[in-house]
Parts: C-alpha cells; structure tokens; sequence
C-alpha cells in the first residue's frame, strides 16, 4: 500500500511525507454507562467528571468539515468513532456513520453496543465494531458495569446474535481487571459463540481512583497460569487473539501495562484523535496533546507536532506511555519497520538503545 509506504519512509527520514491514515474522533463524553475501569465515567473516581462536561458532544456539521480538512493532507483510509462515552447516545450518530461512509472511509466504531440499533449498523454498513463486553456471565459483567442491573446482558447476546446470523463478525474486547480475570478460557469460548473477527484483551490502565480494581497478585499468577490455556483453547476453535501482547503487559509487572521502550512509538506517522472539545491529542494518551483544533491540516506538520515526533524518537516517553493504549499497533508497526529497514535503523527511530 504506497500510504503505508510512504509512512515508513517518512519515519525512517523523520520526516512527514503523507496525512494519518486513521483518525480517531470522539462524538460525545455522555455515557450509558460506568465501567468500573474508566478514567472518566468509573464510580471508583478521585474526582467525578462534572454533568457539564459530560453533556458535551460534537455537531455533525463540525465533524464532516474536520473529516474532510484530514483528508485534504492525503492518505485517510479510516475513521474511528467513539468518545470518552458511548458514541451510540449521540442523537445524530447514524448521520455521522453515513457522511463517513459517503466518502469510502473504512469505519470502526467503538462500543458496549447497549444502546445501538443494530439494523442501522447493517444497514448503513459499519465496517467494524470494537465491542467492550469486559466478561463472559452475567455477573462479572455487571461487576464490569454496576449502573447495568436489568437484562442489558441478555440484550448484548442478542445483538451480537444478530450480527452473527447476518454475518458480520465484528470485534470482541476484554479490559482486564479485578472482576473478570478468571474468565479468560470463557472469553475465548464467548467470542468463538458469535462468530467474533478477533479478541483483544488488554491490561485495564487504571488512576485517579480506578487502581481500586487492579488485579491483585494472586490474579497475576493465576493469568499467568490462564494464558496459555485461553491461547490454546483459541487455537482449537479458531478464534484469533491478541493473547502475545496480553501476556507481555502482564510480564510488565505493577502499574505498566506496556514496556513501551522495548517496542517503540510508531504511531505519531499513522494516527491522531481528536477529542470533543477540539483538543488534538498525537495518539490516545491525553497527555500527548498537539493542540486545540484550528485546521487539523496546518498542525499535522507543524512545530508542536514535530516537536512530540522527535521527543518520542528519542525514546523520551510521557508516564502514560506506560500503559500505552496504541500496543497492539505499535507491536506491529515496530515488526513492519523491522522489515523494511532492519532492527538496527528501528531502534535507532524510536529511542530503542
């Protein structure tokens, strides 16, 4: 693919030669829900986001002449749309999926997908969905979720049924964390159920108040014993993982969920989000901001953005980047570059010696 190419290329330069290739835009801070390991929504928090902040969310207007500044710079293939809550509570969320999709953008949509109309999802054709389930009964589910305490369980089943029966094998993501650790195999088992395209598991990142449901270290012995055995259960149904790049953010060890500079950070070529309120953040870490949105265009190349590309390729990581949310793709971009280039020039673009 020349995009991704040229993104290689322009790493191995240090240098930018072409525009992100995704582009992750939250719609919305409201929630459905209170996922005990979020930074924004969880019951554990220090300091609860305020009922302002959370009734924040994007216009459709606004959000089309972004998608269409991003794709001035050349080489957008796909959207991400989410937020720091449910996207599918934004009242005109179907709208925004059918301007995406007018402008033959690959879409993803990340989701607990309780209060999702799954015939407009087929309907309007969403290419992927990234499903937050967090256990495999009910009642680590409702653990996971404790506003969730009717049939929302039951009603997830049901659509992911239904997306089973029409075909669409969408994503399936576990977070990690105190109430479900158990559940690995069962997870496995689950996303092998209803037909799931893949099952990434992650290692929850957990502050301000959420560390409350940190695995403790009879869990972290008990994965380390579950593991292999979900990975080989995953290998008898055919279900792929991610269960490599689980294992190394357990082997981490304490609060880390990634060692970050033995892989490196790739992602400052190939990503950006932008958050509700124009904050352009350069991967998901909302420590690592670039600025507040003017023209996506003019700070994609610009100093501040630059400036962040060469701290990281010194290998000068922010704290958060130990529990980097962008692993799995740094895991594979860091064995692309290897290819292209060799694993001397890798370690020499990100700080890797």
């Amino acid at each position: 693919m020349p995009g991704l190419d040229l993104r290689l290329q322009g790493l191995h330069e240090e240098r930018v030669l072409i525009g992100p290739e995704s582009v992750h835009l939250d719609v919305t801070n409201g929630c459905n829900t209170n996922c005990v390991t979020c930074w924004d929504h969880s019951p554990h928090l220090d300091k609860p986001r305020s009922a302002a902040w959370k009734r924040n969310r994007v216009e459709v207007g606004a959000l089309i002449e972004l998608l269409d500044d991003i794709r001035s710079l050349g080489g957008l293939k796909a959207v991400i749309l989410s937020g720091m809550g449910e996207p599918f509570t934004h009242p005109d969320i179907y709208q925004m999926i059918a301007a995406v999709k007018a402008r033959g953008l690959h879409l993803t949509i990340i989701t607990n997908l309780i209060a999702a109309d799954p015939g407009r999802i087929l309907e309007l054709g969403v290419d992927q969905l990234l499903i937050g389930v967090q256990g495999a009964s009910k009642a680590s589910y409702q653990a996971f979720h404790p506003s969730f305490r009717t049939d929302e369980w039951e009603r997830l089943l049901a659509r992911l049924e239904r997306f089973a029966e029409a075909g669409r094998r969408y994503k399936q993501v576990q977070v990690i964390c105190r109430h479900n650790a158990h559940e690995l195999v069962e997870m496995v088992e689950l996303a092998h159920r209803y037909r799931a395209h893949s099952l990434n598991f992650k290692l929850a990142s957990l502050k301000d108040g959420t560390e409350a449901v940190r695995i403790t270290d009879a869990q972290r012995a008990l994965l380390a014993w579950l593991v292999p055995r979900a990975a080989e259960r995953a290998g008898e149904l055919g279900v792929d993982t991610n269960l490599e790049v689980f294992a190394a953010q357990l082997s981490a060890g304490g609060a880390r969920t990634a060692d970050i500079a033995r892989v490196g950070c790739y992602v400052g070529h190939y990503y950006s989000r932008v958050l509700v309120d124009g904050t352009v953040l350069y991967c998901c870490n909302v420590e690592v901001r670039v600025g507040k949105l003017g023209r996506f265009s003019e700070l994609w190349n610009g100093p501040e953005w630059n400036a962040l590309r060469a701290r990281l390729r010194r290998g000068d990581y922010f704290s958060g980047c130990q529990q980097c949310g962008k692993l799995n793709q740094n895991v594979k971009l860091a064995a692309r570059f290897a290819r292209a280039y060799g694993d001397e020039r890798r370690l020499e673009v990100t700080g890797c010696r």
